[in-house]
């Protein structure tokens, strides 16, 4: 019966030892580096709201060469500690990962370690019931060393009954784990697509500014003659399509679409300032010739993330800058929203959609960028009823953007995004 009382410690010892020793050190290493690279985050985007803060200043002062370059120079800047942040959020996301699959190995060592000791427990509980009570007495040193013998066993069962309890417990934290792991594999996946995107805005950044000073031969006299050249090619081009889209008397159903509803969209950046509103304004009377800005002006650095503002269909994106001289929108997207709103977004510098893609409320569609008529870096958000667009189509009695492809609408379609997005 001596053998007996030793298995059956020894199972029971087998069950309380079999959760493996926790390297806290290591996931202490993990959870102190994560920590740091938070800290540097919140330090590099610090240092990003300085250049924003500098970009807005700047753009709010008289146009200039000298003006122009500090723009481009401090949107440089910016772009690079953006990169900055973007690889620090690659390197935590990395160490989370790794903190999530040591914590998950942990599990998987748990969960087997306890699969294994209830086996091995349950095999000698089995072992032990072949013989009866009688001959466990009859071989037994004592009636005491069998009874000690059987409560053992019975101390043994409910011991097993916990700790498949627990077993249970750990397949649902593995569960939970590898959700998590995943979720994070797909933030990894994202950022590093954004990195890439950066890249290339910071090489855009360069060659525009390049451009620029190679154009005006680093003079200011001549980029004011750029200037006034530029915006008379604009003036005319408003003129063409004002007259043009004032003609088209599309029928449009005022019930085919929400006459206004705060809210009804989410703001296209994430950090909102306004440089023009929609309709007749001092800057509508002197930029266009209708004297109607068409859309909301939203000052924002190149390179910021563009959102969209509602879900929807994208129904088309263009380049006004493929035809030179044709000062427009630059690079655009139209999305169509299933409410009979459509919403043009214009002056990006990267679109990261496609026509006919679904796309859905905040999702990033482009990169906020200097491109078509602009006088400095920002976004131009134009909303839609969507009856009143003819379509998106090559402006063939244009003189001067014949050969690119823009949207055109009946001038009644054109609505007041202020109506639509939330309250400021």
């Amino acid at each position: 019966m001596q053998y007996l009382k030793k298995v059956t410690i020894w199972a029971i010892f087998l069950i309380l030892v079999s959760t493996p020793i926790v390297r806290a050190e290591t996931i202490d290493e993990i959870k102190k580096n994560i920590d740091e690279h938070n800290n540097k985050i919140k330090q590099l985007e610090e240092e990003i709201g300085i250049y924003e803060k500098e970009i807005e200043k700047t753009s709010t002062q008289a146009q200039s060469l000298q003006n122009a370059v500090k723009i481009l120079d401090t949107s440089q800047k910016k772009i690079n500690t953006e990169i900055k942040k973007t690889e620090t959020s690659i390197a935590k996301t990395n160490l989370t990962i790794q903190e999530l699959a040591d914590e998950m190995n942990k599990i998987e060592e748990k969960i087997n370690s306890n699969t294994q000791a209830i086996s091995k427990t349950l095999n000698q509980i089995r072992q032990n019931d072949d013989k009866s009570l009688i001959e466990n007495f009859l071989t037994g040193e004592s009636i005491s060393d069998v009874l000690d013998d059987y409560e053992s066993i019975s101390q043994l069962q409910e011991k097993i009954k916990e700790q498949s309890k627990e077993l249970v417990a750990y397949k649902d934290q593995l569960s939970g784990k590898k959700v998590s792991k995943e979720g994070e594999k797909t933030k990894l996946v994202s950022l590093k697509s954004g990195l890439n995107d950066q890249n290339q805005i910071l090489v855009i950044n360069k060659k525009e500014k390049n451009a620029l000073l190679t154009t005006t031969k680093n003079k200011e006299a001549e980029y004011e003659k750029v200037l006034a050249e530029t915006k008379a090619e604009k003036e005319r081009f408003e003129a063409e399509l004002y007259q043009y889209e004032s003609q088209l008397k599309k029928v449009i159903n005022p019930d085919s679409f929400p006459s206004s509803g705060k809210g009804v969209f989410a703001w296209p950046l994430d950090n909102i300032y306004i440089t023009q509103y929609f309709g007749k304004t001092v800057d509508a009377k002197r930029l266009y010739t209708s004297g109607t800005h068409n859309g909301v002006d939203f000052g924002t650095s190149i390179g910021t993330p563009v959102k969209a503002v509602l879900s929807g269909v994208v129904k088309g994106t263009g380049n006004t800058d493929e035809q030179k001289g044709c000062y427009s929108y630059g690079k655009w997207v139209l999305i169509e929203h299933p409410n009979g709103l459509s919403t043009l977004y214009g002056h990006l510098s990267i679109i990261k959609v496609s026509a006919g893609q679904e796309i859905k409320t905040g999702d990033t569609i482009a990169y906020s960028g200097n491109t078509g008529y602009s006088t400095g870096p920002h976004l131009h958000l134009t909303v839609y009823a969507t009856q009143g667009i003819v379509g998106i189509q090559k402006y063939s009695s244009s003189i001067g953007c014949k050969n690119v492809s823009i949207p055109i609408a009946d001038i009644n379609a054109y609505l007041d995004p202020m109506l639509y997005l939330p309250s400021l």
